[in-house]
């Protein structure tokens, strides 16, 4: 008799620990502003909780029902549906604008942030894009050229909405899956150059990524302006000491740290749960990493290993950009961190991405 399949038990283990880390951090995180709007500190809790968690859970488990496979065939149609959202963020009729910025849809009163969408229906794409160009990814005119478009696509309608933030995210995993997939030296050479460059004039180009980049320079520029969230941050980090002041009991909440309970959350869980607290979530950051670069290892064809690869990446590299710009190591990005921040399109779409990776760990 056939023996049944099974996924990685660790990994499932790792995310659901992670999960829990992160429902207790944003139980404290999100107490102050909730009482704030709604007269309840757990409105905002119980709303990740359904929302958030809840469907993200559904999400994952029918992604993992699906065997890896199928995602071949769904992958040009769901980055279309991908560019299709992100154009309709420039319809004022079904955009949200928060911030200057429009990052959201609305329909039948249900939000959605479709940049993160985009994240998960790329790897996808450029997965299979890369297992069918195996024999021609050297060539610039049949592969190089073709890549940087497609991500020209896709970053153009990031960059005005804008969300830079993501744009880096994307482009990160981008060429990690390409360089994965076969891409020479040279090739990868010349997306660093492209990189670099961009990075330079969207930074001159908007006073605002100006200031974030000055305040990275020097911290002590305008601590009540420009550097005010970064010394914050740190000041919560550095509050906590080794074993943190105590779950519930942070005070960087109390409307000093921006973002508490969004692309903050790190700095009041370091603030509570001290430099240990901090470490744990890390390694089980690193771990997650490691489960999924083995499911990738061992995944019985090139589309799986691309696959796996590029999810695990993206969230591992996510997870470190907003770590490392809340410890002052890169400048702030406006990134949530995953599967911790407050928000049920990240956190949706990331459990989707994490019950693929499961299945492929499955089949592996």
């Amino acid at each position: 008799m056939r023996s049944r399949k099974k996924p990685d038990y660790i990994l499932l283990g790792t995310i659901i620990a992670i999960l829990l880390v992160g429902l207790t951090a944003l139980l404290s995180a999100s107490s102050v502003q909730s009482q704030e709007d709604f007269g309840d500190i757990y409105s905002y809790f119980k709303h990740q909780l359904v929302f958030g968690i809840g469907l993200g859970v559904l999400a994952g488990f029918l992604t993992y029902r699906i065997h890896y496979k199928k995602w071949r065939s769904l992958a040009l149609p769901l980055l279309l549906l991908s560019i299709f959202s992100l154009i309709l963020v420039f319809i004022p009729s079904f955009s949200i604008e928060a911030g200057g910025a429009r990052r959201w849809i609305s329909i039948f009163d249900f939000s959605f942030q479709p940049s993160e969408l985009a994240k998960l229906s790329f790897v996808i794409y450029l997965s299979a894009w890369l297992d069918a160009r195996r024999a021609i990814v050297k060539r610039w005119n049949e592969s190089f050229v073709p890549f940087i478009l497609i991500v020209g696509i896709l970053g153009t309608l990031i960059i005005f909405q804008p969300d830079v933030g993501t744009l880096g995210v994307i482009v990160l995993t981008s060429a990690f899956i390409y360089f994965i997939g076969g891409a020479s030296m040279s090739q990868m050479a010349a997306i660093l150059f492209l990189g670099v460059g961009l990075l330079g004039v969207l930074i001159k180009s908007a006073g605002y990524r100006l200031d974030r980049f000055t305040a990275f320079m020097n911290s002590s520029v305008d601590p009540l302006g420009i550097s005010y969230q970064i010394n914050q941050a740190l000041l919560a980090i550095g509050s906590g000491g080794i074993l943190g002041i105590g779950l519930g009991k942070g005070m960087q909440k109390y409307n000093f740290l921006p973002e508490p309970m969004k692309d903050s959350i790190f700095a009041v869980w370091s603030e509570e749960a001290g430099f240990v607290g901090g470490v744990i979530l890390i390694s089980l950051f690193m771990f997650l990493c490691f489960r999924g670069f083995r499911a990738a290892k061992n995944s019985p064809d090139r589309f799986g290993r691309l696959l796996a690869l590029g999810i695990t990446f993206w969230i591992i590299s996510q997870a470190f950009i907003n770590i490392s710009s809340m410890i002052g190591l890169i400048p702030l990005t406006g990134i949530p961190l995953p599967l911790i921040s407050y928000g049920g399109s990240s956190m949706v779409v990331t459990l989707a991405g994490l019950g693929i990776l499961l299945n492929i760990s499955k089949h592996s």
